[in-house]
């Protein structure tokens, strides 16, 4: 059988939450993502960029509901790509001024990731992929991932701007010719 097309995506996902505003609050509030349509009381679509949508929520048989316990089978996590390590930097400072707290972070050598749980603890990966020249490789160019610690640190000075530095009177010192 012949593998499937390599223009085949998966176009989006769609979650059962227990309350559509707490999610809303989450997905729209802290990750950013605009709504582009609330489907009566028990569902929401939104998007990145003015797709249709890229993410579904609705409650329509998980209204107050309560999470699937630990050991059974489900939804791992939901991966969010961004387009640049400054967008995924971007996205860290919005979860952490938000006060959620990372289950997880790491550099797999094909991208960087930050693992935490929206407000219905499911699972969100949010991660960027390096260019494809860089993923690391085995001597017979077989891909050869792995899991290391994320610089979190490095993540977040990723896309800041340049902090202006002062001298001893108070004086603010440009960063010098660019032409030496």
């Amino acid at each position: 059988m012949a593998p499937i097309h390599a223009g085949v995506r998966i176009g989006h996902v769609h979650l059962k939450v227990a309350d559509l505003d707490r999610a809303l609050g989450f997905y729209r509030d802290v990750l950013g993502f605009e709504l582009t349509q609330r489907y009566g009381p028990g569902a929401a679509f939104l998007s990145a960029g003015g797709y249709h949508h890229h993410l579904g929520l609705n409650t329509w048989e998980s209204l107050g509901g309560s999470p699937p316990p630990p050991g059974t089978t489900g939804l791992y996590h939901t991966a969010i790509l961004y387009p640049t390590r400054a967008e995924l930097a971007d996205a860290l400072r919005r979860v952490l001024q938000a006060g959620i707290r990372l289950d997880g972070a790491a550099d797999h050598g094909v991208s960087e990731a930050l693992y935490l749980r929206d407000p219905d603890d499911n699972g969100v990966e949010l991660y960027w992929d390096r260019p494809q020249d860089q993923w690391p490789r085995t001597s017979d160019g077989q891909l050869a991932m792995f899991t290391r610690r994320l610089d979190i640190e490095g993540l977040l000075r990723e896309g800041e701007a340049p902090r202006a530095q002062v001298d001893g009177r108070g004086q603010t010192v440009g960063p010098g010719p660019r032409d030496l």
